[in-house]
């Protein structure tokens, strides 16, 4: 009886156990299920979305209306910032020398009439020497011809003698001048010009006001006349020039938009519009050339001829009903938002529309068939992704 008994025992610990691990297991699926996040998926592929205020709120969503934005037509290009080209300079010398003097560095301003080398040579020397001979000459030889004009008159002296008078005088004057012309032009001042004054070097000056762009003299180098010592750039009407090719030139007139940026600036605009519009096709480009104003002439500082630019031509402008981008989701090639339905203490509940989409510019989008909403028609636009799914 004994055995019986102990056989009976155990088959009733075994299943005391499994009824403990079952409890437990139910026990544990019960509590994870309670703290799982509502899910909204069937609601959604139904085309209704209902959001608690707490969602809304730490979700970070906004509701927005249809406005009207700008959307343009534009013709993309390309160019870079210059200057006209009364506002360069390449600066070189009218007689050659050897650079005695020069310190300048590039994005060194000038003034116009300012010293901006020295240059020596004895050949300076013997022009001024030249020109006082050439003074000193032309007075004498001045006299002497108008007397030997009215000797000849009274028959007192031969005509031959009042040719050769005049000849003289004539050819000392023409060299007198052509020696003041060439001294102005190496800065000297012929009426300054004594024989205790004559010197071996002469100054070149800043023909513009601007800004030292390159150097290509050193002390001690001989310069010739072909030679560029030094090259100023004024940047005072800086200026973009855009190359638009041949298709688009019937698009582009005089006082459109232009929108541009740097290179290496992504999101950074700037603005412009066209001044001038070349009216010959370049032949082996097939572009024509733009000329462009910045809008803003403070922001000039900022470039420097030579900058490559990117830029856009606003050519059309229309505006149109918009929803920021963040509003609308593409699901297989097509465009859906979510529109407010009504709010209760539930929370705000939304439908599912789907829409057609047009232009696309500034973070904006075009709603085409605006008409299918109300004025006052409001859509969530932002946080619209993350409920919107298939």
């Amino acid at each position: 009886m004994k055995q019986i008994e102990h056989k009976k025992r155990i088959p009733m610990k075994v299943y005391g156990l499994f009824t403990f691990v079952m409890l437990t297991l139910i026990s544990c699926n019960s509590g994870k299920d309670s703290n799982q996040p509502i899910q909204l998926e069937d609601k959604v592929n139904s085309g209704v979305v209902s959001i608690t205020p707490s969602q809304f709120s730490s979700s970070k969503m906004e509701l927005g209306k249809l406005s009207k934005q700008e959307f343009h037509q534009t013709v993309k290009t390309n160019g870079m910032f210059d200057v006209p080209p009364e506002n360069k300079a390449s600066v070189s010398a009218y007689f050659g020398g050897y650079v005695k003097e020069l310190s300048l560095l590039p994005g060194q301003e000038v003034k116009k009439g300012q010293l901006l080398f020295t240059l020596e040579n004895p050949e300076y020397v013997q022009l001024q020497e030249d020109f006082l001979v050439a003074k000193a000459q032309l007075g004498y030889l001045k006299s002497d011809f108008e007397r030997q004009k009215e000797l000849v008159k009274d028959n007192v002296t031969s005509r031959k003698n009042f040719l050769k008078a005049e000849s003289e005088y004539r050819v000392t004057s023409a060299s007198y001048e052509s020696l003041k012309k060439k001294l102005g032009l190496m800065n000297i001042n012929p009426n300054n010009i004594t024989e205790n004054s004559i010197r071996s070097t002469i100054s070149v000056t800043a023909p513009i006001s601007g800004y030292i762009t390159s150097v290509h003299a050193e002390k001690g180098m001989f310069l010739n006349p072909a030679d560029i010592a030094v090259t100023i750039t004024n940047p005072d009407h800086l200026h973009i020039e855009l190359n638009i090719f041949e298709t688009d030139f019937p698009q582009v007139e005089i006082g459109q938009p232009i929108q541009f940026r740097l290179q290496k600036e992504g999101s950074k605009y700037y603005q412009a519009k066209v001044y001038l519009i070349s009216k010959s096709i370049d032949a082996q480009k097939r572009t024509a050339n733009v000329h462009g104003h910045l809008t803003n002439d403070d922001e000039v500082r900022l470039f420097a001829p030579g900058m490559y630019v990117e830029a856009e031509i606003f050519t059309t402008s229309d505006s149109l009903p918009a929803l920021p981008n963040e509003a609308i989701v593409n699901l297989e090639d097509k465009h859906y938002v979510l529109i407010k339905t009504g709010e209760d203490t539930d929370g705000i509940k939304f439908d599912r529309k789907e829409i057609q989409v047009g232009k696309t510019a500034n973070g904006f989008t075009e709603i085409k068939k605006p008409g299918d909403f109300n004025k006052n028609s409001e859509f969530l636009v932002k946080g619209a992704f993350n409920l919107i799914k298939e």
